[in-house]
Formats: C-alpha cells, structure tokens, sequence
C-alpha cells in the first residue's frame, strides 16, 4: 500500500506534463509567429488606365498610371493559410481618429531611441501620414494617405517620404569629436517616391462600404533608405497575440515633429479588420501595427507588421453601436501582395 501515493504522484506528474504541452500558457510557451502557407498573386496583363479588389493601381512619378489585373492561385494544400472570421461587425468609416479617456501615447524623445529600432522604421510622408518601412526601397501606408477613393490626393505626384535626421547646433558633426557638438532637434531629410501602388479594393470598394478593408498602399522610393526595416507578416487571431495586445508609433498632428508610440488591446476583430481603442490623432494614419513573437525556425524573438492603422469606425455590437480606432489586417492575400509588390517574385513569397 506504501507504494500507491507514490505511484499516483508519477501518474498526476506525467498528466501534468502531457497538459502543459498541450496548454499554450505553461512556463516555457512563447508566442510564436504560425506558418502559413500562402497563395500567390501573379499579374496577368497590365493595361494602361483608362474585376478584382486585389487587382491593383500604379501611379509613377512622372504622372504616368497604370492598372495590372492579377489571377490568384493555391499551389499547395499546405494548412493554415486561411483564418475563420471571428466575430460579426459592420459599420460606417470616417478618416477621424480618437482619444479614449485619458491619452496614453508617448512621445519618443532622443536620437538614441528614435535612430534605432523599431522606432527607426517609422517615416512622415509629405501628404501628412506615417508610413513605415518594410524593405530596402519600400514603404507600406495607408491608400487613403495617397489616394481618396476617386483621385490621388494633392501632393501625390511629388510625394516625399521624410526620415528623422538629429539637428547639430553647430552645422555639423565635427572633427575631432569635441563635446561642444550637441545634438538639439531632430529633422527630416526626404527622399522622393518614384511609384506607388494602390489596390483596386480600395478605389472601387468606397462605392460600397468595404473600402476599409483595402487601406493599405506601398510606396517605393528613389533610392534605398540604409536603415533597418520591419518584415510584414500575416496577422494572427488576436487570441493569438501576446497579451491580446499591438503597438504602433506614428506622427500625430497634434504633437508636430514628435514620433508617439502606443499600445493597447485588440477588442474585436474580422477577417480583415483588427477593432481597438489605441489613442491616436490624424497623422498616425499609415502606421504600421506590429507585434513581438517567437521565430521558432531561426529560435528568435522577431517584429513583423501585422496590419496598417487606417481610422476610426462605428461597430454594431449586440445591437449598440461602439466606437473603436480600425487597423486593416494583413491576411494571406494581403501579404502575397504586398510581397510581390516588393520582391516582384512570388518565389520569395510562399512564407509569411
């Protein structure tokens, strides 16, 4: 009889063993970035401008347009490259952006924080967005920053992309690395856009109240901009998320020449849409939203960008509408397109 308490302690150890890799929140789980295997969007014809929302915009910097139609193809069965819709939620969009009770954002002072990552990868855009940057020459925003759904905003044409630069009192940086060269403000040097490119989502879907769902634009400059860039991923269920929780930074209006970090929960969520209450003023449209996860191949924590702030909407909710700051969700279509946008080859794509 001695034996069977001990005997029960081994068996209640090995199901507590077999529960803890099963529960996600044991003592070593890490949330970890899925692997989706994604479709692939290729482009079938390019027409000059004279049936589908992913099919897509280009605007040049010499004026010149175009429109590319794209065929979308599953090359694989590989899992977990589509999400179920989570919740119900329809409203009416507007570009106003909220503060909820009492503001929470932080402005970010000192090069030491805003010339390193992730900061770094925040930029102005001339038309008054954020933008973030996403690769070696390109930028993801929002479309409504560049375009309003019938024509590209003023501005569009000669668009500039501006990157946070310290200000010395004395002209420069010096010689012989005196202590009397201190830094002051920050300023932006920018960089020219040489073309842009819109899905046809959001041109033709603001006829019908699913725009929001296409506010995302990618902006690729002149030149390459040497700085660290954040990698898009596909968006996770918010359950998924560390803590439920995003962050983003941006160059809200009301703070002019200050970047503003943020961070807050997600409350509700769609396919395409990620519902929040991040306190944000005009200007912080573009944002990249972003998390922290565990890269399990490479056995690294990683950020990706995993939706762009667009604005603020009314959600039914049980029958009550309710206001929430709106980011559109980067979902395996989404990627597939915005990666090839960059990479132009749907090879280095099959990942996100």
């Amino acid at each position: 009889m001695a034996g069977i308490p001990g005997l029960l302690f081994l068996l209640l150890l090995l199901l507590l063993c077999v529960v803890g890799q099963v529960r996600p929140y044991s003592v070593h789980w890490k949330p970890t970035w899925p692997a989706y295997r994604l479709p692939v969007v290729l482009p079938q014809s390019t027409l000059n401008l004279s049936k589908q929302y992913l099919s897509y915009e280009t605007l040049y910097a010499n004026g010149s347009r175009t429109e590319t139609q794209v065929g979308i193809y599953i090359l694989s069965n590989g899992g977990g490259g589509t999400q179920s819709q989570v919740s119900e939620s329809s409203g009416r969009s507007r570009r106003k952006r909220q503060i909820y009770g009492y503001d929470s954002r932080f402005s970010i002072f000192g090069k030491d924080f805003l010339l390193n990552y992730p900061f770094s990868t925040s930029v102005k855009l001339s038309t008054g967005c954020t933008g973030t940057l996403v690769a070696e020459k390109h930028v993801l925003t929002a479309a409504h920053c560049i375009h309003d759904g019938k024509t590209y905003v003023k501005g569009t044409q000669k668009l500039r992309v501006g990157f946070l630069k310290p200000r010395f009192k004395d002209g420069g940086r010096g010689t012989n690395g005196s202590s009397s060269v201190t830094p002051e403000k920050m300023k932006f040097q920018w960089i020219r856009v040489k073309r842009t490119h819109v899905p046809k989502g959001w041109i033709k879907g603001n006829a019908n109240d699913i725009g929001m769902d296409y506010d995302y634009a990618l902006l690729e400059l002149k030149k390459p901009h040497k700085r660290k860039f954040m990698k898009i991923g596909v968006s996770p269920p918010a359950k998924q998320l560390p803590g439920g929780r995003i962050h983003f930074s941006g160059y809200d209006n009301d703070r002019p020449g200050n970047l503003v970090y943020r961070f807050c929960d997600i409350k509700d969520e769609t396919y395409d849409l990620l519902y929040q209450q991040c306190d944000a003023q005009p200007g912080a449209s573009g944002s990249g939203v972003y998390v922290r996860m565990w890269k399990r191949p490479q056995q690294k924590w990683e950020r990706k960008i995993i939706g762009i702030f667009s604005g603020h909407q009314w959600v039914d909710m049980n029958g009550s509408p309710q206001d929430f700051n709106v980011a559109v969700r980067i979902t395996p279509l989404k990627y597939a397109q915005i990666c090839y946008w960059i990479k132009g080859n749907y090879l280095d794509c099959r990942e996100g």
